[in-house]
């Protein structure tokens, strides 16, 4: 069981009601989600620049990472216990649905290493899969 208390102080961060909100939205969603989701879903309860705020300490201490879209928009998805400051390690496949919008972790598929040339350094690598869900198909 996913606890939110236990997260925000093992990643020594105040307890407030936005950060307890949203990490709680996170817990419930079958996918990714968006700022506006978060916006839309906390209602009124928060401003934009909090959920903004939030969702940038909560990458930062490796709580949630960020999923590329086509748009160019950015989606955030619940890390793993093996993510921490500043090092992510969710490396696993991201899966778009076109016909819902749901983007989902598709854990169980790694991603592979990706050999880089002498004198590059990757950070991240990003594996964004499109189609239909199950849900959809």
């Amino acid at each position: 069981m996913y606890s939110i208390l236990e997260t925000l102080k093992k990643n020594q961060l105040s307890v407030t009601d936005s950060r307890k909100k949203i990490l709680e939205l996170f817990v419930k969603s079958k996918g990714a989600l968006e700022h506006s989701d978060i916006e839309r879903q906390s209602g009124t309860e928060f401003d934009r620049v909090t959920i903004y705020r939030t969702l940038q300490t909560f990458v930062e201490k490796g709580i949630i990472h960020t999923i590329p879209t086509s748009d160019n928009s950015v989606r955030y998805a619940l890390c793993k216990d093996s993510c921490g400051a500043g090092h992510h390690h969710d490396n696993h496949v991201h899966f778009l649905c076109d016909e819902c919008g749901t983007t989902y972790c598709l854990e169980s598929i790694t991603i592979l290493p990706v050999t880089l040339p002498e004198g590059f350094k990757a950070d991240k690598t990003d594996v964004v899969v499109s189609g239909k869900c199950s849900k959809c198909a």
